[in-house]
């Protein structure tokens, strides 16, 4: 048995592990994270909002609505804060990429990120009043996620061609008694000055070729093929397997394979806040089963591997009085964090990372989690996640609740949990006794 364990991660440390490694320091997949985990805040911002003005008490909603000062109602104003935070999800992501892409390879970041941001006005569509003196504004939907596509594209390309020309020293150089302010403003000069020019070329060809705008064009292009991987049943099972595999061999599986997919997961996730926000939230009207929260809330529960149902599985052994000392000692330091979606304490302190004996629940548990979901969802016995990102530390039940503005996404993660505590607990119970022969001397090898 020992034997074939060693085996077995012989096989995961030569072959999975080398890709897991590149993966996780691919410099763009980094940026990607980064980018979008500088808007995060403002995400979960306008999603308290979002749930503030759709909170299913009709007392409510209509004492916000039906408030009105000045022509503006409450519900105006919870609207314009969600517009102004979540709705510029993919302005900020184009700074943060800019920034992180240029920041990995030695040069300024917030020079980059300011470049960037420039060159995604330039591209994107303006809209005019019919005015004699016409006013100019950008719409929202090319700010927020469904510019994301080309946020990723102009991030890496502003941030790409930033690092070329300061670190191939094509900078204005201003002399040493110069601020460092001032003298950085000076230095991205010459690479802000091709960056902005390339990308104005660009909206003329777009606009003098009659070809629409470039948002449109990339999001028909790029939306068939990612949404295979992202926006389907099997697409996300893969996707999940590969994360408990990554967890397995010691990598974080998120920062590997979320860094890739999850600009899908957001897009459908605002796509299905816009539908909320218009009262037609629903499959007829092209809504996404697929977002972050399902991923994060319903998937997910406890962590990587879907540990909620391994800790209280621990913990159902030592209320038993069956526990090893080990998992007496485990039980109350992984069971308060495992509420609350924090695994690091059961990964490795159990462990988990390169455990045999605890592989299959870890990868199947969060499978079943995506499939009960999925078929929930589609069977409309539970609603569509209304596109609040609840944060990923609201403890599970509640965090249902919340993302589906329904009670019935809080039965759904219950019937979860019990399905994944039913998974881990023979696993669990295997172990257990492992662990108690070798705590007695029985165990040989």
């Amino acid at each position: 048995m020992q034997k074939n364990n060693n085996s077995d991660e012989g096989f995961v440390e030569k072959h999975l592990m080398p890709i897991a490694v590149k993966l996780s320091t691919f410099k763009p997949l980094i940026a990607i994270r980064d980018g979008i985990t500088l808007a995060m805040p403002l995400i979960i911002i306008g999603s308290v909002f979002l749930i503030l003005g759709s909170f299913p008490i009709t007392a409510w909603t209509d004492w916000i609505a039906n408030t009105i000062f000045n022509g503006v109602s409450i519900a105006d104003i919870f609207t314009k804060i969600t517009n102004g935070s979540f709705g510029i999800l993919g302005l900020i992501g184009c700074f943060g990429i800019a920034s992180s892409y240029s920041e990995q390879h030695k040069t300024d970041g917030k020079a980059a990120g300011v470049i960037a941001v420039a060159a995604y006005f330039v591209v994107t569509p303006s809209i005019l009043t019919g005015d004699d003196t016409p006013l100019e504004g950008i719409p929202y939907e090319y700010l927020g996620s469904q510019g994301l596509f080309i946020a990723i594209i102009i991030g890496l390309i502003s941030g790409g061609l930033f690092q070329w020309f300061i670190n191939h020293d094509i900078q204005i150089k201003m002399p040493e008694a110069v601020p460092p302010a001032v003298a950085s403003s000076f230095s991205a000069l010459i690479p802000g000055a091709v960056i902005i020019t390339l990308f104005g070329a660009v909206y003329a060809v777009f606009a003098w070729a009659d070809l629409g705008n470039i948002h449109d064009l990339i999001l028909n292009v790029l939306s068939g093929p990612l949404g295979l991987l992202g926006d389907t049943l099997v697409g996300t099972i893969i996707a999940v397997m590969l994360n408990s595999l990554f967890w397995f061999v010691g990598i974080h599986g998120a920062n590997v394979v979320n860094n890739i997919i999850s600009p899908i997961w957001l897009m459908n996730t605002d796509a299905n806040r816009q539908l909320f926000t218009e009262g037609i939230l629903d499959l007829e009207h092209q809504g996404h089963i697929i977002t972050q929260p399902f991923i994060d809330n319903f998937v997910f529960m406890g962590g990587g591997g879907a540990t909620l149902g391994l800790v209280i599985a621990i913990t159902i052994l030592v209320a038993m009085r069956k526990a090893s000392k080990q998992m007496k000692t485990l039980a109350p330091l992984t069971l308060t964090p495992g509420i609350f979606n924090i695994n690091e304490p059961t990964m490795f302190g159990m462990p988990i990372v390169l455990n045999m004996s605890l592989v299959i629940p870890f990868i199947l548990a969060p499978v079943v989690n995506a499939i009960t979901t999925y078929t929930a969802m589609s069977l409309e016995l539970v609603p569509l996640s209304t596109g609040a990102v609840v944060p990923w530390t609201m403890p599970p039940i509640l965090s249902g609740f919340l993302a589906t503005n329904s009670i019935a996404g809080s039965v759904l993660q219950g019937v979860n949990l019990i399905i994944n505590i039913l998974i881990y607990l023979p696993f669990v119970s295997t172990f257990n006794k492992q662990l108690r022969l070798e705590e007695a001397g029985k165990l040989t090898e």
